[in-house]
């Protein structure tokens, strides 16, 4: 074997392990959710009953019903579809590493051809570009989520290995596959838009027209497919919105903070810590020192870093009128960034900051599977701490997790407190999301002469014992 297939390897291996780690964490909200679905709908039912009131297409879902029939419900059984999906993008990223460095006639800019000459081969590119993206933490945290976010990486990125095939063997195969991986990622996650966009622009600018028109017309018989349940599902969000009063504080507004994060929370994870002053020192410095490495990658392939901005300027954009800017919503962008650090750290002075890089982002990554401080809402260990068979007050639509582990919990919504004439002595209450849904559960409870007696936090989640005086 050659030395470059061992070390691509000995990545993925390493890759694979350090994704097992702390794979059992505690389900929340999101995966819960999808393990109801997939659980308790056929496959016409997921698209037909669940589907209009839900966020996302319904091919994720689908995929996940296949999979839970024959692997079961368990927390592994329900995030190894991510596990898989993200080495899988690995691969991809690795093949689109070689395929960007030895593109002399698609997208590239007058430097990309010169690479070779500053010791840019496209075996190094490409094995290097593959372990940036492996290790990236926020990757190796969504590998962890049984959510769609790892499934539409995948076939963003497939779609712009083909893109970049076609241009160095001509064919309808390439042509058809873009335009194929292109539809399936927005079946899977409306989100990929911000990216399809750009790269249609690309085409439009580049006269590419026989695969523009190949992909307008998948695309749009993908849009007529999806169309009379995404009109619902519009429909019902708008009716949502106008029923939970703080819903834009968890969509992700337009602002500084939210931009400000996205760039930070690709370079460090899902981390955060005390001192602030501290974490924004070193998250900052840290996320300079990746951010140079993709801009400087980003000015010797220009059509890179087009889809990056271009992406970011139309989420940033949509935001003003429907927020959604959260930096999780782009994370396909990280394998196109992971190619731009390699390309940018390939000259001969920068190939020690690779692996700076490459070595900071096992660090990070190893502070978030270590330490359970960063681990997912503790729905688990909250369900030890209450009694058998009894009663808990929350809202109802978000006690998919609760319901995951705990079946002889009896459900009560937080929400009818105030209506309630007679309560039990001692009431639990799990006040999650109550302040999104603007429920004033506690003036309810001391109007009705209950004092807080114990409180106990299970990383985001609480759980209340309240007694009647």
């Amino acid at each position: 074997m050659p030395k470059g297939k061992k070390i691509l390897f000995l990545i993925f291996f390493l890759a694979f392990l350090v994704r097992l780690i702390s794979l059992d964490q505690s389900l929340w909200l999101d995966e819960a959710t999808t393990a109801r679905v997939v659980h308790k709908y056929n496959f016409f039912e997921i698209v037909t009953k669940f589907s209009p009131n839900d966020f996302h297409p319904p091919l994720y879902y689908l995929i996940m019903k296949v999979w839970t029939n024959m692997f079961g419900y368990s927390e592994i059984a329900l995030r190894m579809p991510s596990i898989l999906f993200s080495l899988l993008t690995g691969y991809l990223v690795y093949l689109l590493g070689n395929k960007i460095t030895n593109n002399d006639s698609g997208p590239h800019s007058a430097e990309a051809s010169r690479g070779k000459q500053a010791g840019m081969t496209k075996e190094n590119v490409g094995i290097w570009s593959a372990a940036f993206f492996l290790f990236n933490p926020l990757i190796i945290y969504y590998s962890h989520e049984a959510r769609m976010y790892m499934m539409a990486t995948m076939f963003l990125i497939a779609s712009l290995y083909y893109l970049l095939a076609g241009y160095l063997v001509a064919g309808l195969k390439n042509k058809i596959l873009f335009s194929l991986y292109l539809s399936l990622s927005f079946l899977t996650f409306y989100g990929s838009i911000f990216l399809i966009i750009p790269i249609i622009l690309y085409l439009i600018y580049k006269k590419e027209f026989r695969v523009l028109f190949l992909l307008l017309l998948l695309f749009t018989l993908t849009l007529l497919l999806i169309s009379p349940l995404l009109f619902q599902q519009l429909n019902n969000a708008k009716q949502q919105i106008k029923l939970i009063p703080n819903w834009n504080l968890v969509l992700g507004n337009a602002d500084s903070k939210n931009l400000l994060l996205i760039p930070i929370k690709f370079s460090i994870g899902r981390i955060s810590f005390y001192p602030k002053w501290f974490y924004w020192g070193i998250s900052i410095l840290w996320t300079g020192i990746v951010w140079f490495l993709a801009v400087k990658g980003g000015l010797k392939n220009k059509f890179l870093m087009y889809l990056i901005f271009g992406t970011l300027g139309l989420g940033i954009i949509f935001s003003f009128f429907t927020p959604l800017l959260q930096y999780f919503r782009f994370l396909y962008l990280i394998p196109i960034i992971s190619v731009l650090i390699a390309i940018g750290g390939s000259t001969e002075h920068l190939k020690g900051v690779r692996w700076i890089v490459v070595s900071g982002f096992v660090c990070w990554s190893l502070i978030y599977l270590l330490n359970a401080n960063f681990h997912r809402e503790d729905w688990k260990s909250l369900v030890r701490n209450l009694p058998n068979n009894t009663k808990v007050y929350m809202i109802t639509s978000t006690s998919d997790p609760l319901e995951y582990y705990a079946n002889n919990i009896k459900i009560l919504d937080i929400r009818y407190l105030e209506e309630q004439k007679s309560l039990d002595k001692v009431l639990y209450v799990i006040p999650y999301t109550s302040e999104i849904h603007g429920i004033e559960y506690r003036t309810n409870l001391a109007a009705k002469r209950f004092s807080l007696i114990n409180e106990n936090s299970f990383r985001g989640v609480t759980l209340e014992k309240w007694e009647k005086d």
